[in-house]
């Protein structure tokens, strides 16, 4: 019979609870996830800060969180066994299509010398921008638009991870990757996915393993499922933040910058 109290006068070591950051990167270690660059970014960045505020009492449980427009934040260690497979050494840049409140944008910005991530939501662009600024990070560049059209006038990246799920890659996402690149993205019809890593060489795209199960919202765009795009470009207002963070000058633009769309 297993005992339920310690024997009289023994010391009994009082269990580890880990909590706020700690507990997503155990979460993260617990599926698999060993490169401690990846570990260390989820340490440092409190996911507290990167959800609704109804929803923070649920930031560090390791699951996704309702967003706007019927969206969800990825799961933080779904999230983190994407970015390990792109084993990033920190000089690359790296497109991210689906910025949500920035909770991976940060990630990748902690990983990477660059980050451009781009979502098709203008509100969901502006909270990601105001979120990573509010924690200084300063090397994203946030866009709106259609991701599956990629960011060709960044182009092109040493990574791309995608956050919604199309039964195929979108030709401009594999045309932007650098060869010898990398790209994660979920493959399925939404609902029920592969995550499948890919690398690039001189023939194209190379379907290296499935990484994971999962279950995605859809991808939608001229390259994706229909429906959800902005015609046009517009440009969107935002509250000040730092020119480092947004790239440009005193005096510069203060509104994120739009991709064009499909007509």
């Amino acid at each position: 019979m297993a005992r339920t109290a310690a024997e009289p006068g023994k010391f009994v070591k009082p269990q580890h609870c880990e909590t706020g950051p700690e507990k997503l990167a155990a979460a993260a270690r617990a599926v698999g996830v060993a490169d401690p660059r990846v570990l260390d970014a989820m340490r440092r960045t409190p996911r507290a800060a990167f959800v609704p505020a109804a929803h923070a009492g649920r930031a560090y449980d390791d699951g996704p969180i309702p967003i706007p427009h019927h969206q969800v934040t990825t799961q933080p260690s779904l999230s983190a066994a994407m970015i390990a497979a792109l084993r990033l050494a920190g000089i690359e840049q790296v497109l991210e299509v689906g910025a949500g409140y920035g909770y991976q944008t940060a990630l990748l910005a902690r990983l990477a010398a660059r980050v451009v991530s781009i979502d098709i939501w203008p509100d969901l662009a502006a909270q990601a921008q105001r979120n990573l600024a509010a924690q200084g990070i300063g090397n994203v560049t946030v866009l709106v638009g259609d991701g599956t059209e990629g960011a060709a006038d960044h182009a092109p990246f040493d990574a791309i991870v995608v956050c919604a799920a199309f039964p195929r890659v979108p030709p401009p996402l594999a045309a932007q990757l650098r060869t010898g690149g990398r790209l994660v993205q979920p493959v399925g019809p939404g609902g029920a996915e592969h995550v499948i890593l890919y690398e690039k060489d001189e023939k194209g795209l190379r379907r290296v393993r499935v990484l994971t199960a999962a279950s995605f919202v859809r991808l939608h765009g001229r390259y994706g499922f229909p429906g959800q795009q902005h015609g046009g470009c517009r440009s969107l207002p935002l509250p000040a933040v730092s020119s480092a963070f947004r790239g440009d000058g005193p005096g510069g633009p203060s509104a994120l910058p739009v991709c064009p769309s499909p007509q």
